[in-house]
């Protein structure tokens, strides 16, 4: 597959993902106050690169998963988490944002309060949907309770959640490469990597396996955001459909650290690791290697 093949790909998985998103926000809506429900639409469905449930739904496949349409309903988990995560990340508190995919942020247009609840509702909301699509995999209804374990672990304090208190904190401050890394691991890295062991959870491989993924995700993660710091630091607000806000928030970045070309050296390390991590397990994962080397060389 080659990068127009992928392309290619990654609308169509889109599509896939946005329809399992659409199901589980509809039943969401019919549970909630309209106003929090209009807010979690807003959030969940403007849009993104689903970057996480595809590499969960490539993962679930790559490791022999043959129930398609139910891997794309666990993806949906992960994004829902992701949206609350953005959503919580865009108000005043945090990073005070305006815009997110080219469109007003969810607080721009509901407020902080409906804002706040309705990006909390997505957590327990996002635990069910792993629960009831991962029973359906080839983990089964045991398995599946590892799968959901893996989601709140990544979401939480020692993730996601850790990383965004990291990232409060380190406002103003000079964080060192590995303060930087150990920020990132967790922010931006945590459910990542949590994409991949949860698709190859469910497709029910073994734990040497898993541990690859793992590893796999952790320096594609860490990739990933460098990248975007590298983007922030060379592309247009119109291009990349937000403001970039760390050097407003007088924030530590690759770049800020390393210098451009250093910081795209450090991305291409963190791919050939993954790539390494990869090819140390018995299964043919194309699609999974084109990605790891997509994530350095997108244009937003």
């Amino acid at each position: 597959m080659d990068y127009i093949g992928l392309k290619e790909y990654l609308r169509a998985e889109r599509l896939c993902v946005d329809k399992a998103l659409d199901q589980a926000v509809t039943l969401i809506e019919s549970e909630l106050e309209p106003d929090i429900a209009s807010a979690i639409r807003h959030g969940v469905m403007s849009g993104g690169k689903r970057l996480r449930p595809i590499l969960c739904s490539t993962a679930y496949r790559e490791c022999g998963g043959q129930a398609e349409n139910n891997a794309y309903d666990l993806a949906a988990s992960l994004e829902m988490i992701h949206a609350y995560s953005l959503m919580h990340d865009d108000l005043p508190c945090m990073d005070d944002a305006e815009l997110r995919r080219g469109q007003p942020t969810t607080h721009s247009v509901f407020g902080e309060d409906v804002t706040m609840r309705a990006a909390a509702a997505l957590i327990p909301a996002a635990a069910r949907q792993a629960l009831s699509s991962a029973r359906n995999l080839e983990c089964g209804a045991l398995g599946a309770t590892e799968v959901v374990q893996e989601l709140l672990e990544a979401a939480g304090a020692g993730g996601m959640v850790g990383g965004q208190w990291l990232d409060l904190l380190g406002e103003g401050q000079t964080l060192n490469p590995k303060e930087l890394d150990e920020l990132h691991r967790k922010k931006t890295g945590a459910l990542l990597t949590a994409s991949l062991v949860m698709g190859a959870l469910s497709a029910a491989v073994d734990k040497e396996t898993v541990s690859a993924l793992a590893s796999y995700g952790r320096s594609v993660g860490l990739a990933f955001q460098i990248t975007d710091d590298v983007l922030d630091a060379t592309q247009s607000a119109d291009l990349l459909g937000k403001n970039p806000s760390d050097v407003d928030l007088d924030k530590s970045t690759y770049v800020g650290l390393h210098g451009l070309d250093q910081a795209k050296e450090h991305a291409r390390e963190r791919i050939v690791e993954a790539l390494s991590a990869l090819e140390s397990i018995p299964i043919d994962a194309p699609i999974l290697s084109i990605l790891a080397r997509y994530v350095v060389e997108r244009e937003r």
